[in-house]
Parts: C-alpha cells; structure tokens; sequence
C-alpha cells in the first residue's frame, strides 16, 4: 500500500481507493474531516448527531465510490458537502423541526479545529474568537448562516451552494452578503475584534 501525501489529488485517491487502496480514502478522510464534521454541527447543533450523520455521510462516499457511480470528477468536497447537507436535511424533515439555536455555553463546535504549533496563550485567544463567531453565527437568520458556514467551512461554490439549498445563485450571494453585513454589524456594536 502506498502512502499519499498533499501532491496527489483528489481524484488520484478515489481511483487508488477505487483499486482496492484503503489508504486513499484514509487521505481523502483527514483531508475533509474537519471541514464535513463542522459544516454538520453548525447545522444540526448536536454533537452526537453530528458525529452519526458524518458517519452516514462517508458511508454513502464509500458506498457510491465502490459502485463506480461517482462522477464529480475534481471536486470531492463540494460533492461530499453536498452528501452531508443532504443528510442533515433529512433528518430534519423525518423529526419535522428545524434546528434549535444553541446556547453561547456550548463550545463543541471549535473542538475538531486543530491548533498545532501553537502556544497556550495563542489557543486561548484562537479558541475565543472562535467562541465570539460562533455566538455572532447563531444570532443571524438561518439561511444567511447556512451560506456562511456552507461557503466558509465547506469550500462551496456559490453555484453547489445554490444548488444545495434550492435557491438561484444571486439568492445565495445575496444571503451571504447581508449574512457578512449583520456579523460586521454585531462586531461594531460589540466592539469585538477577531
């Protein structure tokens, strides 16, 4: 089995894994791991559901990969973020509720953001301005986050993210722009610096 490193590509890893390479889809994993799980848990807002769905979500990777059926050949996170939301989705429409909003006490979300290299003096402050946009995130409308956290944490397009959330792309730049005015908004009348 060959190891991978950050010169091979995306789709370099799902052939090799498609041969047989468990190795590849390990790569691919820690590639977007981070990214997937925190797109989830800004969605759902539950730490163990986000780990059940994020589950589910490489399970359909794995899934569609051994069937042959992918074909977004160059763009495996928009696709994989796309599994996610989806899931996410579903979810809500079989419990038929949407997400709570969360409380400024529950800090998981900045928990799979790796702070390496750093001193504890750095994490702290990293981890507080965490914890400020994520308080800021929660106070805007539900649509204007989800186009933040689908374009922020998971590298979309606008195009995927229209696409994903059933809107026209001008509906999904709108979105993130007033999304990007409300937080400069609550920045300045907090007074808060990132």
């Amino acid at each position: 089995m060959r190891r991978f490193d950050q010169a091979t590509t995306d789709t370099q890893l799902i052939l090799a894994f498609q041969d047989g390479n468990v190795a590849a889809f390990e790569e691919l994993i820690s590639r977007y791991k981070d990214k997937i799980y925190t797109s989830v848990f800004f969605l759902v807002k539950d730490k163990y559901l986000a780990e059940d769905l994020f589950q589910e979500t490489f399970i359909r990777i794995i899934d569609t990969l051994r069937s042959g059926r992918y074909n977004e050949e160059g763009k495996f996170l928009p696709w994989a973020m796309r599994i996610a939301h989806n899931l996410c989705v579903d979810y809500f429409r079989k419990v038929k509720r949407t997400p709570a909003i969360v409380t400024s006490d529950n800090k998981d979300i900045f928990e799979v953001l790796s702070f390496a290299d750093e001193t504890p003096e750095q994490k702290m402050m990293q981890a507080q301005s965490h914890d400020r946009v994520h308080c800021m995130l929660e106070l805007l409308p539900e649509e204007q986050r989800e186009v933040i956290v689908l374009r922020h944490f998971g590298d979309m397009s606008f195009k995927d993210i229209a696409k994903v959330t059933n809107c026209s792309i001008n509906t999904a730049l709108g979105r993130m722009r007033y999304g990007l005015i409300n937080l400069r908004k609550m920045m300045t009348e907090k007074q808060i610096a990132l």
